[in-house]
């Protein structure tokens, strides 16, 4: 039997976005957010909603850019530093000693050390409630070459972190299960 815990913002597994973008004096500053994900297959396209109170909310409509740096289980203190302290205050990149890099593909920074980077050009804003779903359509995936065969990415070497809003904590990838759109096929008619 199921048990209504009513209308919460949890989802399994929620990712854990690092959002970079340029200040208006273009210093380059980074936010954790966690309520995102894929939107579109065509245009390819990611979405990320964030508060308008953030710092990277403006900075995002100033330059009609972000980009998406993946963090690994090795950077769970940066990633949680991210999200917990504005830009307005502090530089997170010297706080951290992570490293900024300018994109060639968009207007907005991405985090060198992370393996997995998404470039997006800002296409759609819509507000919603006290967030606002920023759309971006993906220009370009940077992916380190360490963690990538035949051009896809293995999150087994990405490791990416997960976040859970119902405990407040962060996790590590899971086991193997098996291969999508084939464990499917395994059931007989």
């Amino acid at each position: 039997m199921k048990k209504s815990i009513g209308a919460k913002t949890i989802v399994h597994p929620t990712p854990v976005f690092v959002v970079g973008s340029y200040d208006k004096e273009g210093k380059p500053n980074v936010m954790t957010a966690a309520w995102g994900g894929i939107c579109s297959s065509v245009p390819p396209c990611l979405s990320v909603s964030l508060r308008e109170a953030t710092y990277t909310h403006r900075n995002i409509l100033e330059h009609q850019a972000f980009t998406v740096s993946i963090p690994t289980e090795n950077y769970v203190k940066e990633a949680d530093f991210f999200g917990i302290t504005s830009g307005r205050e502090v530089d997170k990149f010297q706080a951290t000693g992570l490293t900024p890099v300018r994109s060639a593909v968009v207007d907005a920074p991405y985090v060198e050390e992370f393996p997995f980077i998404l470039e997006c050009k800002l296409l759609k804003s819509v507000e919603i409630g006290g967030h606002t779903q920023f759309i971006g359509e993906i220009m370009d995936i940077k992916v380190e070459e360490d963690v990538v065969n035949a051009d896809q990415p293995f999150v087994e070497e990405i490791k990416p972190l997960m976040y859970s809003p119902d405990n407040i904590a962060y996790y590590g990838v899971g086991n193997f299960l098996g291969k999508a759109f084939s464990m499917g096929k395994l059931i007989k008619k």
